[in-house]
């Protein structure tokens, strides 16, 4: 089995791009699939449970929550969504398959698995562009107001990471690849990093 996990600054891309490789490689593709999965579990409206998921909870969660991954001495739906989380990315794994996992912080949970670990980025400007370009008709944000947006769930995935690893959010050395797609189309990069990945794990074998 082998398996890509993709972490990414918002707004950076890094969702089609985990889309495009899964396509070109024919691989099995997680993202939205494990939020809605959770929220069937726990019988939760599937907004809420991305919206604790981003980090509405974990202001008052111990560090030492790690060590142990245990719920039983801190309280509140963010912790138990995010051992569900963890359950269910584990059992993407079990499965044996192939497989793309965007976010969820797939590549600490999975490390036994030896994924290909990438971090994906981009200048702050190219983030808002790209958050401006795919708007829906009915998104009324202002640029200052994304910005914020933007800014804000970036720090609440790097508090997730912080909660689950030793390794920080976006430390160069806890991922096999660095992908900045600032003046890039992500459909031009995505061959190139498919390529990239089949050479990456033919040196593995």
């Amino acid at each position: 089995m082998q398996l890509i996990t993709i972490s990414r600054e918002f707004g950076s891309g890094g969702r089609e791009l985990g889309k495009r490789l899964a396509d070109i490689l024919g691989w099995d593709y997680y993202d939205r699939e494990i939020i809605l999965s959770i929220a069937q579990q726990k019988g939760m409206d599937e907004k809420y449970v991305e919206d604790a998921l981003q980090g509405g909870g974990w202001k008052n969660i111990p560090l030492t929550f790690r060590r142990s991954l245990s719920a039983s001495s801190v309280n509140g739906n963010a912790v138990e969504l995010l051992l569900t989380q963890k359950q269910i990315v584990e059992a993407i794994a079990a499965r044996g398959h192939n497989a793309v996992i965007v976010g969820r912080n797939a590549d600490v949970l999975l490390a036994e698995h030896n994924p290909l670990r990438l971090f994906v980025c981009a200048e702050e400007s190219a983030k808002l562009q790209r958050c401006l370009d795919r708007a829906t008709a009915g998104e009324s944000l202002t640029e200052k107001e994304l910005l914020r947006q933007m800014r804000r769930i970036d720090k609440n995935r790097a508090k997730t990471r912080e909660l689950l690893s030793a390794s920080s959010w976006g430390q160069r050395d806890a991922y096999e690849l660095m992908v900045n797609t600032t003046g890039w189309q992500i459909k031009e990069l995505a061959p190139v990093i498919a390529a990239y990945a089949e050479k990456w794990f033919g040196r593995a074998q």
